[in-house]
């Protein structure tokens, strides 16, 4: 009679470890690579990182990065250390800035970055829809209705339910950015 037992309580013991050991969901498995040494040199972008609530779009586009706030824009040119290190912009670019809300268990924001292309878009119709960034740290897809809070992991706050913006792994120090998800 013991061994039924024993065996039924492995098992449950497996399930329990199985469900222990699931990979951390909080950023997405897509690739991206992306580096800025002096964050000085864009306003939009030294902004977005240095003050609570404030976002900032990243492209490529016609030799140039291009970064966006809703207020100022500007640019700085691909260099070939650029394109040797194989920088890889998500989806469709990024946006990135430092969120008015601590997350749950930190008790102080950390600047995150999240693709600008809307996730709920990407997987039901495989189409890179970027978002309209707004005042207040959220952005909103034409395509779908819906709008994200920026502020609160990238949640869904308007429009149908859905997932949550992927998010990239983003490091700040200094006055150098880093988006790495290799």
């Amino acid at each position: 009679m013991r061994h039924p037992t024993r065996l039924l309580l492995g098992l449950l013991m497996s399930l329990i470890l199985a469900g222990c050991n699931a990979t951390d969901h909080t950023f997405c498995s897509l690739p991206a690579y992306f580096a800025v040494e002096n964050t000085l040199q864009v306003p939009a972008l030294h902004g977005a990182l240095n003050n609570m609530g404030q976002f900032c779009t990243i492209r490529a586009t016609g030799g140039q990065y291009v970064f966006a706030d809703t207020r100022q824009s500007s640019a700085i040119n691909i260099t070939q250390l650029d394109y040797a290190r194989n920088f890889y912009l998500g989806l469709s670019g990024f946006i990135v800035g430092l969120p008015n809300i601590p997350e749950m268990g930190l008790d102080q924001s950390r600047v995150v970055c999240y693709d600008w292309a809307c996730r709920n878009c990407y997987e039901a119709f495989n189409v890179t829809r970027r978002m309209e960034l707004q005042e207040n740290g959220y952005a909103h897809c034409s395509g779908c209705g819906r709008t994200y809070n920026l502020n609160d992991m990238g949640q869904a706050v308007q429009g149908e339910a859905g997932k949550p913006l992927y998010r990239y792994r983003i490091s700040f120090m200094g006055y150098t950015m880093l988006i790495n998800n290799r």
